[in-house]
């Protein structure tokens, strides 16, 4: 990966870790970028085969559910398909490597998730998830979470099932829907408390595969700035921001591994 890297570039990876050596709560917060890198379409690619007439941003909605409950979950186990062959890619690997050494220092990561996949559960690291997950479903009237779930990280793709066919909960009669945040609701509770203290107690915030400009990642970054951290960007397409103490203007697997080995951990 080092080849992929120019030499200033490589003196902003050696800055970083020197930084993050120094410091002991660092808040990570990943988006649709580093799923990208593993082949996962994010929603500004342009949607194929028999979706291609519709905008995700039309689907992914409490009204189009109600309007259309089988659409809308047909569409979703498509989705199911495209993510279900994908892989954890080197900045996925990375991560893990580099949360699962934190647990013999004095560091204390936490790692903050804006993608509904799974990827950095297989990859091995624990995270909060603030859009909620693909694979798991709940009651779209009363909530209750659908106990029976798609896959596990462990899963072969042969035993997923993308019957197309909508379930009802066993509660109320209700349609089971992917529990995932769509447009206009709320993110759950429980994972934005999580990513606030996390930014708001950190030492560096690192932003990986997401703009510092588009919230939740904004409000997250100005929480921790506010707080006195600094501000990591790691993205292809930085944006102007000044924010951001550190850019690290290149894909996040190419970065990130590079990162970890000269903080020690590789």
């Amino acid at each position: 990966m080092l080849a992929e890297l120019s030499s200033a570039l490589i003196e902003e990876v050696e800055r970083s870790a020197e930084l993050l050596e120094s410091k002991q709560h660092i808040c990570l917060l990943t988006g649709a970028g580093i799923s990208a890198e593993s082949g996962i379409p994010t929603f500004r690619d342009k949607q194929t085969g028999l979706w291609e007439n519709y905008r995700a941003e039309d689907l992914a909605t409490p009204d189009a559910f109600a309007r259309d409950p089988k659409l809308v979950w047909s569409w979703y186990q498509w989705r199911r398909q495209l993510v279900a062959s994908k892989k954890p890619n080197p900045a996925h690997t990375a991560l893990a490597q580099w949360q699962y050494h934190s647990q013999s220092t004095n560091q204390q990561l936490t790692l903050i998730t804006q993608n509904v996949d799974d990827l950095h559960e297989q990859a091995g690291s624990a995270v909060t998830h603030l859009h909620g997950n693909l694979w798991r479903n709940r009651c779209s009237q009363c909530q209750t979470p659908y106990t029976i779930q798609l896959k596990s990280a462990y899963d072969s793709e042969n035993s997923i099932s993308f019957d197309e066919a909508l379930m009802t909960c066993q509660h109320c009669d209700g349609y089971i829907r992917p529990d995932i945040v769509w447009f206009g609701e709320s993110l759950p509770m429980r994972a934005w408390q999580t990513a606030e203290e996390a930014a708001a107690n950190c030492d560096v915030f690192i932003s990986i595969g997401t703009s510092s400009l588009v919230y939740p990642a904004a409000g997250l970054a100005q929480l921790a700035k506010h707080n006195g951290a600094k501000i990591i960007e790691i993205n292809p397409y930085p944006t102007p921001n000044t924010l951001v103490d550190i850019t690290l203007a290149a894909k996040a697997g190419a970065i990130l591994p590079e990162l970890v080995k000269r903080m020690g951990i590789l």
